[in-house]
């Protein structure tokens, strides 16, 4: 299952970038990266509105016991979701303060060097986490499985969707032709969500899991 999900993501990802060098959205390869980056952004945005929400709904949905078990579940994906958000707005928020800037002097006391060396370190762990670990934690929906197995389909469904509808109200790619714009907007939502009614359907016919059996109703 978390292999045709990578490969729709790299179908995703080789026909976006087609679409803006063929359409001429993009210039060169890093105006792709910069549009990439931004879809991810928006992603995270609204992954941040939206998991809160849907999970106090599947656990208000759910009947004791569970609904005490998945609370308590919760906390994990949570902390890896404010890690994350915390992990890229960290940056910004050093330069947005002003406090690190073009012109700082990292001579001027024994604590700029520090930090310095600190802001070094955090660069280096923060490359390959951020190459690696989002779209790892895109994938794995921030590890909702460990709130129930049917969480993640779920959740990346409601997920993609309003990204989708975010991505209306921009106006995004709109310089391109009607039918192929449309192609693009619902072609993540419309596959994620063919994904998540297959993964669903094995959870049930193959463990027994099924989204009734996880609320006891």
């Amino acid at each position: 299952m978390r292999r045709v999900q990578v490969w729709r993501s790299i179908v995703g990802l080789v026909a976006v970038t087609w679409m803006m060098v063929s359409y001429g959205l993009a210039s060169d390869a890093d105006a792709v990266v910069d549009d990439r980056f931004g879809q991810i952004r928006t992603t995270l945005i609204t992954l941040a509105v939206t998991f809160p929400i849907a999970v106090a709904a599947f656990i208000a949905a759910a009947r004791p016991p569970n609904r005490g078990l998945f609370l308590r579940r919760a906390g994990k994906p949570a902390g890896a979701l404010l890690a994350l958000v915390v992990t890229i707005a960290a940056p910004r928020l050093a330069t947005g303060l002003g406090y690190v800037t073009e012109e700082t002097d990292w001579t001027a006391s024994p604590g700029r060097v520090v930090l310095l060396f600190a802001l070094g370190a955090f660069g280096l762990w923060l490359i390959p986490f951020v190459l690696y670990g989002i779209p790892l934690s895109l994938v794995h929906v921030f590890r909702t499985a460990d709130i129930h197995e049917t969480v993640p389909p779920l959740l990346a469904t409601l997920l993609v969707w309003g990204v989708a509808l975010f991505d209306v109200f921009r106006g995004a790619y709109d310089s391109v032709p009607l039918g192929v714009r449309m192609v693009f907007l619902l072609g993540a939502p419309l596959s994620v969500t063919v994904l998540a009614v297959w993964e669903l359907r094995r959870l049930r016919k193959r463990h027994g899991i099924t989204l009734r059996g996880a609320l006891l109703r």
